[in-house]
């Protein structure tokens, strides 16, 4: 028989998989699943139901002076909350910090990484005093800050200044902000230079050497071929950076106590100020949900950048 005669042959439809072994999977995929369940629960009892009620509280006027002040008001804490003239300052306040914090401490930490990347004897020592203020606690830090660093009369900063005209400037109570400024990105220089550091001893010398054939400078290298790799350090770092910076409160406590008036409080330690001294439980858990769900918002948007970023670098290495 001819092939123009021959019968058509039946299309072959790969088999789906049988009930009971789509059972099996399922079971089997609850069994590996099924040790993690507890911590999954407490987690949620943990961080969801306390939110939860803020959330019920952020509906209702509470004031503990007045016990018997309860009510349901629906969205009139909101109202307040973004009318709030000093709510507004403090949200300033936070972005300004947090930014200041975050870019400065990134790139004395891209300095320093490219430094201690870098053969030399010591270097072991170098780079575990580099990371100490990052092991120091965020009081400690604050108090070192304020009583012998900044303090205007014996501190150690207007006696490095003094040849400049600087002896006596009250830099706590004077310059607040960048007070605060400083001693955060003190103590989180050496949390950004650790991830740049591991960046860059992941890069392939062959890369550079390469670039060096081909007649690039140092800093053309830096430019083209370093940088480029660092970016998803550099993400991440910010990422993770802002996340615990914008929740800043020990320092600020304990160096300014947001004064002069509320010139240095940032959020949390405006929401601070409205729950335990103006026991205003309501507007304060408003201020709260706002807080958290703005905070979602930007991290939301920074992963997804990150995980685009590193879906490209698979798609180039592929």
């Amino acid at each position: 028989m001819s092939a123009a005669t021959a019968p058509p042959r039946e299309a072959t439809a790969t088999p789906s998989p049988s009930t009971p072994a789509r059972g099996r999977a399922r079971a089997s995929g609850w069994a590996r699943r099924a040790p993690l369940l507890p911590a999954l629960v407490f987690m949620l009892v943990v961080t969801q139901l306390p939110f939860l009620a803020t959330v019920v509280y952020s509906f209702r006027s509470w004031n503990l002076l007045r016990p018997d002040s309860q009510a349901w008001v629906g969205v009139a804490n909101y109202a307040a909350v973004f009318t709030d003239r000093q709510f507004l300052g403090a949200a300033a306040n936070t972005i300004l910090i947090t930014a200041s914090c975050v870019v400065v401490a990134m790139l004395l930490g891209i300095g320093l990484a490219l430094l201690l990347d870098r053969r030399f004897p010591g270097r072991g020592v170098v780079r575990t005093l580099v990371i100490t203020p990052f092991l120091i606690l965020p009081v400690a830090t604050a108090l070192l800050w304020k009583h012998i660093m900044f303090e205007p009369v014996f501190g150690l900063v207007n006696f490095v200044l003094s040849p400049f005209g600087v002896e006596t400037f009250d830099w706590v109570s004077q310059a607040p902000v960048l007070s605060v400024v400083v001693a955060l990105v003190w103590q989180w220089t050496p949390f950004m230079m650790l991830l740049v550091l591991a960046g860059l001893q992941s890069q392939g010398g062959d890369v550079l050497e390469a670039g060096q054939v081909d007649g690039a400078s140092s800093w053309q290298s830096f430019v083209w071929i370093t940088l480029p790799h660092l970016r998803r350090y550099i993400e991440l770092g910010v990422l993770l950076g802002s996340v615990y910076v914008v929740n800043t409160f020990d320092t600020i406590y304990m160096m300014t106590q947001g004064g002069p008036g509320t010139a240095s409080a940032n959020l949390p330690f405006y929401i601070y100020q409205r729950t335990f001294l103006g026991f205003d439980i309501g507007q304060s858990a408003a201020m709260g949900v706002v807080v958290v769900v703005g905070t979602i918002i930007v991290a939301t948007l920074a992963l997804r950048l990150i995980f685009r970023t590193f879906m490209n670098a698979q798609e180039a290495r592929s």
